[in-house]
């Protein structure tokens, strides 16, 4: 479902999924991380529908400079 939104342009990037995080992980802890090692496509953390907590994992796309 896309809520509107187009789907993102993931051509040349590569997705990895983070588990075991904490409830208080914010997209932002995720970016210091990660963008050590390349370009930051973007990351997701999913929600809860109800709670609106997150579920203790992420989605962070790195662009592929392989491919680029």
């Amino acid at each position: 479902m896309s809520y509107g939104r187009p789907p993102p342009r993931i051509d040349g990037m590569i997705s990895l999924k983070v588990g075991n995080l904490t409830y208080r992980t914010t997209s932002e802890d995720l970016r210091r991380v990660f963008e050590k090692f390349g370009t930051l496509g973007d990351v997701y953390i999913p929600k809860d529908r109800y709670s609106r907590e997150s579920r203790g994992f992420a989605f962070v796309r790195l662009v592929n400079s392989m491919l680029v």
